[in-house]
């Protein structure tokens, strides 16, 4: 769903830009409290697996094609306002590495694909694991659910921009069932891809799935007929599975993004997605400009002068995954250590004396 230039108008452009400007701020200092030694160290893995996935189009419908967005993935995983920042790393590198998503329309891309997928899918997941039984399946559950909904959500609030800001003549109401129809099914893929990647997380270290945590059900004993928490006891070893090291959890996250980028993508559907699908059908992308980076030598996802196609695709890959875990690890790694910084005794004091 990478909005091209030209598809928006410049003052709704400019407008959804200041939004996303204003979440992404948001976003910073929200991130500092869920940027701790569990999560600081997933999270620019986790932007890096979002860009090797996004690379992987699946067919959906009638020659239309989907691809993960990754919000729901992200907050459930790292949490929702460092998934807004996970999601928003991405769609910067693909804009200007790879010439995905127009860069005047970098605004509208993260108001979409970061912003609303984020906040929808986590309120949604959240309030499904306050009802649901306290179990790990339940999590899975959840994050199945929320992310079906968060992609007809960013799709729906697409086509309100385009109301607002569209360059061409187009019936609204059409483009609008067009969007949510093909998102619907294209929120499926989504859908499976993120309960699947949850569950594997916490099949090896629950503890590192921010949405789940707290979920553990406490031991409830019968005292005079009546049912109480049991006292808290010294937890039971976890299982082998449970025990696995972050650092092999970063490095097996890390092999599988760059297998899928720089191999798998090879054989991803060749398929316009659902935006380039409707656009086409229903004359969106009549003013659809030219790319700002369009000469690239990482343009469309492959690299310059290389005439073998895979090749060219899987270098672009490796690339694009290496460029976006440094970027990513370095913006939260920034993030984290404001945070320490903020809570040490140094700067306590510093702060009284002002």
């Amino acid at each position: 769903m990478h909005v091209p230039d030209g598809f928006i108008n410049a003052p709704t452009s400019a407008a959804t830009g200041v939004i996303a400007a204003g979440a992404v701020a948001v976003s910073l200092r929200g991130a500092r409290r869920e940027l701790d030694e569990r999560t600081a160290p997933l999270a620019g893995l986790v932007a890096a697996f979002i860009f090797a996935v996004q690379m992987l189009n699946f067919p959906v419908a009638a020659g239309t094609s989907g691809h993960l967005l990754g919000g729901a993935l992200a907050a459930i995983l790292v949490g929702p306002c460092t998934g807004v920042l996970c999601v928003s790393v991405v769609l910067l590198m693909q804009g200007i590495l790879f010439a995905d998503g127009g860069l005047t329309a970098l605004g509208v891309n993260i108001t979409n694909m970061a912003i609303v997928t984020t906040v929808v899918a986590y309120a949604l997941f959240r309030g499904l694991v306050k009802v649901l039984p306290r179990t790990r399946r339940s999590v899975t559950v959840a994050s199945f659910v929320a992310a079906v909904v968060s992609v007809p959500a960013a799709a729906l609030t697409f086509t309100l921009m385009y109301a607002i800001g569209g360059t061409t003549d187009v019936s609204i109401g059409k483009v609008a069932t067009a969007m949510v129809g093909v998102h619907v099914l294209i929120g499926i893929g989504e859908a499976v891809i993120t309960a699947l990647t949850v569950g594997a997380v916490i099949a090896v270290r629950p503890d590192l799935v921010y949405g789940a945590r707290g979920l553990t059900q406490k031991l409830k004993l019968r005292v005079n007929g009546e049912l109480v928490d049991a006292p808290d006891a010294r937890p039971e070893p976890a299982p082998a599975a449970a025990r696995t090291s972050q650092r092999t959890v970063w490095a097996a996250g890390l092999v599988t993004s760059l297998v899928l980028a720089g191999f798998v993508s090879f054989y991803a559907s060749a398929n316009p997605d659902g935006l380039e699908k409707v656009a086409g059908d229903h004359g969106i992308d009549k003013k659809a400009e030219e790319h700002a980076t369009a000469d690239s030598p990482l343009a469309d996802y492959g690299v310059k002068d290389v005439d073998d196609a895979r090749l060219s695709g899987g270098l672009a890959g490796v690339i694009g995954v290496g460029v976006t875990v440094v970027a990513g690890t370095g913006v939260f790694w920034a993030v984290r250590r404001r945070r320490t910084d903020d809570a040490s005794p140094s700067g306590t004091t510093s702060m009284t004396s002002v």
